[in-house]
Formats: C-alpha cells, structure tokens, sequence
C-alpha cells in the first residue's frame, strides 16, 4: 500500500534498436541513482519477445521523483550513449 505522499510508479523502457546491452546497462546505472532521491525498485522484469523492461518504482514523495529526473549524473549518463539510450513510458499508479 502507498502511504500519504508516496509515488507508486509503473516505467515501461523500450530499448533502442540494436543497442538492448547498452540500454540494460545504462538502466542499471540508473536505477542505482534511485535511493539519493527516496526511491526504491519493486520489481524489475523483462519481456520474454521484446526488448522491454517494466519496473515498479516507488518514491517516498514526488520531489524525490523530480529530484531523480534532473539528477545531473543521470542526465550525463543519458547524453553519454545518445541514441543508444531507451525510451520509457512512466505511469503513475495506486495500490488496490
């Protein structure tokens, strides 16, 4: 259950044409960034056909998210492998 506060997120990461190992390395990088911010990874999983990830995500409040989003190591990262890098849907959820 989320608490008061809390953001409960559902990222889903599409992996660059051809560059899948570059795009899985960089979300592990990425994701090391989350708990400086409050945030926590849930769960991690890949599509079985797609080169796809889905991660449940958990921030301790929206500026933790905001922090996370303009992290400068982040966005470095980012720039870094250019084209290489994934696109990812990010929806916001709530515990049933």
């Amino acid at each position: 259950m989320t608490t008061p506060g809390e953001l409960l997120l559902v990222a889903i990461v599409e992996m660059a044409e051809g560059k899948v190992e570059v795009g899985q390395r960089y979300e592990d990088e990425v994701l090391a960034f989350l708990p400086k911010h409050g945030g926590s990874l849930e769960k991690r999983m890949r599509a079985t056909d797609a080169p796809t990830e889905v991660h449940v995500i958990r921030f301790a409040s929206r500026a933790g998210y905001e922090s996370f989003m303009v992290d400068p190591d982040r966005l470095s990262l980012r720039n870094e492998i250019g084209d290489a890098a994934p696109t990812t849907r990010v929806i916001e959820v709530r515990d049933l």
